[in-house]
């Protein structure tokens, strides 16, 4: 797992292109995808960041745990596709829109792997207690990127806030 995000952030920053120029302003036509790229950076590193954890709670491993990790992976391997779409169209409603389906796919992936490792391993009650405020947390996160597929339609930077607004909760404590 820790490889395969490891190569999504890579694929990521592969695909920003280097201004056509030499000077400042030039960095301006790549801003928007540099912007994208940073912004997925983020929501990539905390689910690595988070994955990381849920998994040294895993006791016992089943094979619906591992095509539920597999699912998830899948998932967020979709995110360097959404995110060069937004970059290249300076974050039009429609990439935007698709940008927040991947991100809830993303959500309800990690939601439904949480759920099956809670069920096949017996956590203390700290950890309950923990995996429970993730509970929330997730379903949070994933109601604002459903949220944000139809207000890109009304603003894409709305929805672009909800995003970043979400990488900001699972980055606090």
């Amino acid at each position: 797992s820790d490889g395969v995000l490891a190569i999504i952030i890579t694929i990521m920053v592969l695909e920003l292109k280097v201004p056509h120029g030499e000077t400042l302003k030039d960095l301006g036509a790549v801003a928007p995808a540099f912007f994208a790229y940073v912004q997925s950076f983020w929501f990539v590193g905390v689910y690595w960041n988070n994955h990381h954890h849920l998994l040294h709670t895993v006791k016992k491993v089943t094979g619906t745990l591992m095509i539920l990790n597999l699912l998830l992976l899948f998932c967020l391997s979709l995110v360097p596709f959404a995110t060069g779409w937004v970059g290249e169209t300076s974050f039009a409603p429609m990439p935007v829109a698709v940008y927040a389906i991947v991100l809830a796919v993303c959500g309800l992936a990690w939601t439904f792997l949480q759920n099956t490792i809670k069920s096949c391993n017996n956590w203390s009650d700290g950890i309950t207690k923990v995996m429970n405020r993730q509970n929330k947390k997730g379903l949070v996160s994933t109601l604002m990127y459903l949220a944000g597929i139809p207000i890109a339609f009304i603003n894409p930077f709305i929805s672009e806030a909800l995003f970043v607004s979400v990488t900001v909760m699972w980055l606090w404590p």
